[in-house]
């Protein structure tokens, strides 16, 4: 008896929820990203939804690359999202390390035109093993370039430049001249912090 009580209370619990559609952010075009469900609006804010680039654009050869969104705002049956992140997948980033290669890692906080605080995680792999001052210099050089762009761009602007690829050519058409690349990629980049609102 308890237990089948317990399943028409379950029920109703699931009866109540409702699907919500995902629409991805501005800087996106606003594209549909999927549907989540929830019992009430309010549990929606904050909620993190993950897609690739691929499934957005329908371009499948984009499916390496994780994006971020966080629901911001809910209206009627939408739930608007906003920009928190991006990353490579894993088996993306270990299949560009060979044997006998460097691969250049950097850590990169900027601030962007319009005030976001963003962490910048570039990637270089080169052709053969670099040396110690060969991987110092790549990575200054990476450094100013994402430095520079991040403060003459707003952040529309410069998450376009990181996953459409754009940042990653600057960067390997640059650095090229110090050692032979293979490959540059933005790994990761993360949202730190928003403009205070005036």
């Amino acid at each position: 008896m308890a237990r089948r009580s317990q399943r028409k209370s379950d029920s109703r619990k699931v009866k109540a929820k409702q699907w919500y559609k995902v629409v991805g952010p501005d800087m996106f075009g606003k594209s549909p990203v999927g549907e989540t469900l929830a019992s009430d609006p309010s549990k929606l804010m904050g909620r993190v939804i993950e897609t690739t680039l691929g499934e957005l654009t329908n371009n499948f050869s984009k499916q390496n690359t994780k994006l971020k969104f966080k629901v911001d705002q809910v209206a009627g049956d939408s739930a608007y999202t906003m920009f928190v992140g991006h990353e490579l997948t894993s088996d993306y980033v270990r299949s560009l390390v060979k044997r006998r290669t460097s691969r250049i890692d950097s850590i990169i906080d900027v601030t962007t035109s319009d005030g976001y605080r963003v962490r910048v995680k570039p990637s270089c792999f080169t052709v053969k093993r670099a040396r110690t001052t060969q991987v110092k210099t790549i990575r200054e050089i990476a450094s100013s370039i994402i430095l520079e762009k991040a403060g003459a761009l707003d952040l529309n602007q410069f998450i376009q430049e990181v996953v459409l690829g754009r940042l990653s050519l600057d960067i390997y058409k640059n650095a090229k001249e110090i050692y032979p690349l293979r490959r540059v990629e933005i790994r990761k980049t993360e949202i730190l912090a928003r403009p205070a609102a005036s």
